[in-house]
């Protein structure tokens, strides 16, 4: 009987495999220039691109050239002078481990199949409830990213609720630095988008606690039913900070879920500076986390942490009729803890680069950024043209131009972008557009963060000559 074509003998696995493994190497390349010039051959590229799959098997070493030119054709955010939004390295230890996890393919949502796959992810888990001080009791799942983790912690927030139709009188507070991805959380549970108070934030763009206090009372002297309290442990646009001890004594007093939103900030509780900035983020009820921007590894791998893991059970645990083989209580079930059933095994990116590189490794890193955004703030706040935000508490720096306009601002942005060998971006806070620099890439070092302020002066120095004379762009 011969073979299906798509049951392949191990020697033709081998085969492309190896030639998979040479594109891999290959793609880990990483051009200087940022921004490629004009997209050369796009529109060729998305010509072939743009095909339903045939009928009949193609060429593989096309398909591979194809996969490869779709891949180079961006930017690239890996370069050391990326320093736009978050910096996403991606380790190459993350990315073969997601290849070997892949090619086991075993299924991990409940431990009877893969247990030891599954006691790897528990292991890590539970470094991270202890990393972050969480008591017994505590319980970790991987997730596809922050949005999925803010997603499980709201509906199990909301489930602390009397019923459902108490949803319609239900707050949330958050501030107008918090992550959207918590507004669409709210959206998916049922929540009207009369749930979200906003509350003032202090100078340094935190959370006013004192505000947020009165506001709860406000709301329950108005017969409605506070609920969730979300923290940011180092804001998308500007890396704030808020007092998370501060919120955390609001939440006891008044029984708010409190969550903290860690996907930036949350891995810099690995250092020592970062332990003290992050101080009361243990007292969460419920932490969500993002591997890709803090530990560098590839898209698509989050981290939710939760203080009762009786919480998740209460809201994901189910079992359908299928399933009652499944009795193997001596790990987790992740089922259990989460809305996912077939879920990819991602614990694997975060295994293999922790124990290949050692804790060490990243606790340094990560300090190493912490120095270089320093120097940046230092270096651009001696710039009398530019204002400059609060010192930085993570690793991202805030400026404009002292005298310009929010549109005068979004043309630096461009010009010191135009070259394409430095990358950053804006964002608004407080109604006023800033540019902001994040330093947050394994490869960044001090000349590249020296290499990006020369081009940031020089631009500035070019609008200041531009306006003085009366000129254009």
């Amino acid at each position: 009987m011969s073979r299906r074509q798509l049951d392949w003998p191990d020697t033709e696995v081998g085969r492309l495999a190896r030639k998979a493994v040479d594109a891999f190497v290959e793609a880990q390349r990483i051009d200087d220039r940022i921004v490629p010039a004009d997209f050369s051959g796009k529109d060729v590229l998305a010509t072939e691109l743009d095909c339903c799959p045939p009928e009949l098997a193609r060429d593989e070493d096309t398909l591979l050239r194809l996969f490869s030119a779709a891949g180079r054709n961006a930017v690239e955010n890996r370069a050391a002078r990326f320093m736009a939004f978050f910096p996403t390295r991606g380790l190459p230890a993350g990315s073969l481990a997601a290849m070997l996890a892949a090619g086991y393919n075993r299924p991990t949502g409940a431990p009877d199949y893969a247990p030891h796959l599954v006691r790897m992810e528990h292991s890590l888990m539970r470094w991270l409830c202890e990393l972050f001080a969480l008591p017994g009791g505590s319980i970790g799942t991987m997730t596809s990213g922050t949005s999925m983790s803010t997603l499980i912690a709201v509906a199990a927030a909301a489930d602390t609720l009397p019923d459902v139709t108490s949803r319609a009188d239900a707050t949330v507070y958050v501030t107008e630095q918090t992550h959207h991805c918590v507004a669409k959380a709210l959206r998916v549970a049922g929540f009207p988008a009369t749930a979200l108070r906003e509350v003032p934030m202090t100078p340094d763009w935190g959370m006013d606690a004192a505000a947020a206090r009165r506001m709860v009372a406000a709301d329950r002297a108005a017969g409605r039913l506070p609920f969730l309290l979300v923290g940011t442990a180092g804001t998308t646009a500007n890396g704030a900070i808020d007092a998370l001890g501060e919120l955390a004594d609001l939440a006891d007093d008044e029984d708010l879920w409190f969550h903290v939103d860690g996907a930036y900030g949350g891995f810099f509780q690995l250092t020592e500076r970062g332990g003290r900035r992050l101080a009361g983020i243990g007292r969460a009820d419920s932490i969500a986390l993002d591997p890709p921007k803090t530990l560098f590894l590839p898209f698509g791998t989050g981290v939710l942490l939760v203080r009762e893991a009786a919480h998740l059970h209460r809201t994901f645990s189910q079992r359908g009729d299928y399933m009652t083989d499944l009795d193997d209580d001596s790990l987790p079930s992740y089922t259990d803890l989460g809305p996912e059933l077939s879920r990819e095994y991602r614990a694997a990116q975060l295994w293999l680069p922790l124990h290949l590189h050692g804790v060490a490794a990243f606790r340094e890193t990560l300090d190493d950024m912490l120095d270089l955004a320093e120097f940046a703030h230092d270096d651009l706040a001696g710039d009398p043209a530019l204002d400059v935000g609060p010192p930085p508490r993570l690793a991202t720096v805030v400026f404009r131009l002292a005298d310009g306009t929010d549109e005068d601002n979004r043309d630096l942005l461009r010009r010191i972008n135009h070259d394409g060998r430095t990358h950053l971006s804006g964002c608004v806070v407080g109604g006023r557009y800033f540019l902001r620099m994040t330093v947050l890439n394994p490869a960044t070092y001090r000349s590249e963060v020296e290499g990006a302020l020369a081009g940031i002066h020089d631009a500035v120095r070019r609008r200041v000559l531009t306006h003085q004379r009366g000129g254009g762009a």
